[in-house]
This record gives structure tokens, sequence and C-alpha cells, in this order.
């Protein structure tokens, strides 16, 4: 049995969540029938496979590689300042 928080947390006793394969992060489906209250765990998206992980990573990878072929050169343009100048004042350099 279990309790009801302040919070309307409920707590899932450990045997009936190893028994429905439920996990600390998972969600649970709510439905009332009747005067009883159902939970039971959401349904999980499947797991992709190697593939799809792999055509989604390199999806991913030709986004990043426009993003920089779109971005302005910026081959050694000074801030105006070193390093060195930061720390000279302070009388140790790094």
């Amino acid at each position: 049995m279990s309790k009801v928080t302040s919070k309307y947390q409920v707590s899932i006793p450990k045997a009936l969540a190893d028994r429905l394969g439920v996990r600390p992060g998972d969600e649970v489906e709510w439905e009332i029938a009747g005067d009883e209250l159902h939970g039971r765990p959401a349904q999980r998206a499947a797991a992709l496979t190697t593939e799809e992980r792999l055509r989604i990573f390199r999806e991913a990878m030709k986004r990043i590689d426009g993003r920089k072929e779109k971005a302005p050169p910026n081959p050694g343009r000074s801030r105006g300042w070193t390093r060195e100048d930061l720390y000279y004042d302070r009388g140790r350099t790094r």
C-alpha cells in the first residue's frame, strides 16, 4: 500500500515496479475507471537501431558543416589585447 504525499506523489512498491519493468525516470499513465485509479507504465519508444542512430548522427554533422561554411572567416582577428596584458598588472603571467 502507498500513501499520497502533500505534493500528490505516490511511490510504487519495488516488487510491483520490478514486475512491470518501471525504472526511475519512467512515465506512468493514469486512468480513472469508475471509482478506481489505474496506473500503468507509459509506452516506451522503441530503441533505435545502430543504422538509425548513425543516420541521425550523419544528418546532424551535415547541418554543423553547413553552418561552418556559412560562417564568416575569422583568421587571426586581433582582439586588441593579449592574455599577458590582462595579467601583467597583477604581478604574474599565466
